[in-house]
């Protein structure tokens, strides 16, 4: 099967030079082209330098954990990874994936099955659900560190604390001490320490359904939410790359 993606390259981007990489994925139904005009992502690569990498799901879907298709998309997604570490220069260290929705899905998948292709990943109102995250051995083999938004009025919302449950306990994850501070009135953030090194940032948001917190675009974003998400996967990002 064919398979396309679109790429943005910062300004700056050096041939030879290592750089990150950010796959983000789109939400059902969607494109890689819609994807990036929706939550800022280019205009932050172009500021901080890395890739950004768009994929286009099959009928505008991804195969994730809950819907839709049957294509392989966690082979898509290690492929378009290893593609882009040797025609682009991706740093493997430090390849990271992000996505809302169904492309969220599809992230915490691609961290269990395609474990050590990707350092971190960042899901916006995505999560951990569905059939396959209920065998205790559904878990990545490889660290891969989490941060994740979710809205308390998402009707998907409980689904995805009680996956979040599983990871941690699966991955042997505890609270880090001291608790981290809320980062503004309405938003309640954890932090979890997993024992193969990994950890996990949870952020929930009064008030908020399924959107992007912070993102201005003109579908599933929630501007009037003060807070910066895609900055916050980003520095979440840099703080994460690949652990052996």
């Amino acid at each position: 099967m064919s398979r396309s993606y679109r790429l943005h390259a910062p300004p700056g981007y050096v041939p030879g030079r290592p750089v990150p990489l950010v796959i983000a994925l789109h939400p059902y139904p969607g494109t890689g082209l819609e994807m990036s005009g929706l939550f800022g992502w280019d205009d932050l690569a172009a500021r901080e330098g890395f890739l950004v990498a768009y994929p286009d799901g099959v009928d505008g879907a991804f195969n994730a954990l809950v819907c839709c298709g049957n294509a392989d998309d966690v082979g898509f997604l290690a492929a378009l990874a290893g593609h882009l570490v040797d025609t682009w220069q991706v740093d493997p260290d430090r390849a990271y994936l992000t996505g809302i929705s169904n492309g969220g899905d599809l992230s915490f998948r691609a961290a269990v099955e395609a474990a050590g292709t990707f350092a971190a990943i960042g899901v916006v109102s995505g999560g951990f659900i569905g059939e396959r995250s209920v065998a205790d051995d559904y878990r990545p083999q490889r660290p891969v560190s989490v941060v994740t938004f979710i809205g308390e009025r998402d009707r998907y919302a409980s689904s995805f604390s009680t996956g979040l449950d599983r990871w941690r306990q699966r991955l042997g994850c505890t609270p880090v001490s001291p608790a981290p501070a809320a980062p503004t009135e309405g938003v309640t953030l954890t932090r979890d320490r997993c024992a193969d090194g990994s950890e996990v940032e949870v952020y929930r948001i009064d008030g908020m359904g399924h959107s992007w917190p912070g993102a201005s675009g003109d579908r599933l974003s929630a501007p009037e939410v003060e807070l910066p998400a895609t900055e916050l996967i980003w520095t979440f990002f840099t703080a994460h790359p690949r652990r052996t």
